[in-house]
């Protein structure tokens, strides 16, 4: 078999051979059956491997089309794939194996070169439906919030992220997070990652609070750096005299943050996952953000 990564055949079968090895490790464990039909024909790793290899090599995310294109150019290799209906019932229910998937694939294959001691943190929507619209899809884990970025309300999630600067590469996430719209950033990093100790974390100006990050770094000795935000009400003078300091200070903090910034653009270009508005159940939610994580990291496999 050619052995070039850009090979159809050799992907598949080496995503195949890894989610099975990770199902024989832990994975199996979170799809466990107790019913009369507890060994399929169609495995759920070949579920989960026609799943993500037609999402990764081919960028086709809808559920229809995935099995459209599995029936057409995979039944070969997977002679059992049955209806979409079943296809569909069963990809569904293994949300809960995704989640652990994702970690994973980025606790194996995180980067020797990542930084120990500096942390960025972004936040990005997952939306559901307009802000103009009633959200009624997974509303114990979605609700109403706000996107400064795009200036846009909506109905859906957040997904966090806290990466390992890594220099002169893409940031590589250490924890991701996902909650309802309208938590605040400075609430969930207080939750989440503030008792972690001797870092450094480069955010945006939502994090700008200097007493509570005064506390931390004394307790912690962590710190927080972002852009300087601009302080309503200062005298002109008083601007123009900070300006080249402040704008130095800025471009920095910005500088280290934009690989981040650029990691969610390509997981965007490669899994689509932002746009949920044809979920219309929790469980599919749940497939949706872990499913489109998994079907990028999973490229981390092929990397030597």
């Amino acid at each position: 078999m050619n052995t070039n990564t850009n090979n159809k055949d050799y992907k598949l079968v080496k995503m195949y051979d890894y989610v099975c090895k990770k199902f024989e490790e832990c994975l199996q464990f979170e799809c466990e059956r107790f019913s009369n039909n507890n060994k399929p024909k169609l495995t759920d790793q070949e579920i989960i491997t026609i799943y993500l290899f037609v999402m990764q090599h081919q960028g086709i995310y809808k559920m229809n089309k995935i099995h459209q294109f599995a029936h057409e150019y995979l039944l070969s290799w997977f002679l059992d794939l049955g209806s979409f209906q079943a296809f569909n019932q069963r990809i569904n229910r293994l949300s809960n194996v995704m989640n652990t998937f994702v970690g994973l694939l980025l606790t194996e294959f995180t980067p020797k070169e990542c930084s120990k001691v500096l942390s960025v943190l972004v936040s990005m929507p997952i939306i559901t439906c307009s802000g103009k619209r009633s959200g009624k899809v997974a509303p114990e884990i979605t609700d109403k919030g706000y996107c400064s970025t795009k200036s846009l309300y909506y109905y859906g999630m957040k997904l966090y992220t806290l990466g390992f600067c890594n220099p002169n590469r893409l940031t590589h996430p250490e924890q991701i997070i996902f909650t309802p719209a309208s938590v605040n950033d400075l609430s969930l990093f207080k939750e989440a990652w503030s008792e972690k100790e001797n870092l450094i974390f480069f955010g945006d100006k939502i994090y700008k609070s200097s007493s509570f990050f005064s506390a931390m770094k004394n307790k912690f000795n962590s710190e927080m750096l972002t852009p300087v935000k601009a302080i309503k009400g200062m005298p002109d003078v008083l601007k123009k005299f900070d300006k080249a300091a402040t704008d130095l200070y800025s471009r920095a903090v910005s500088k280290i943050r934009q690989p981040i910034e650029a990691l969610f653009s390509w997981i965007i270009e490669k899994s689509d996952i932002q746009k949920a508005s044809k979920v219309r159940s929790t469980k599919g939610l749940n497939l949706h953000v872990y499913g489109r994580l998994a079907a990028a990291f999973i490229s981390l496999i092929f990397k030597p």
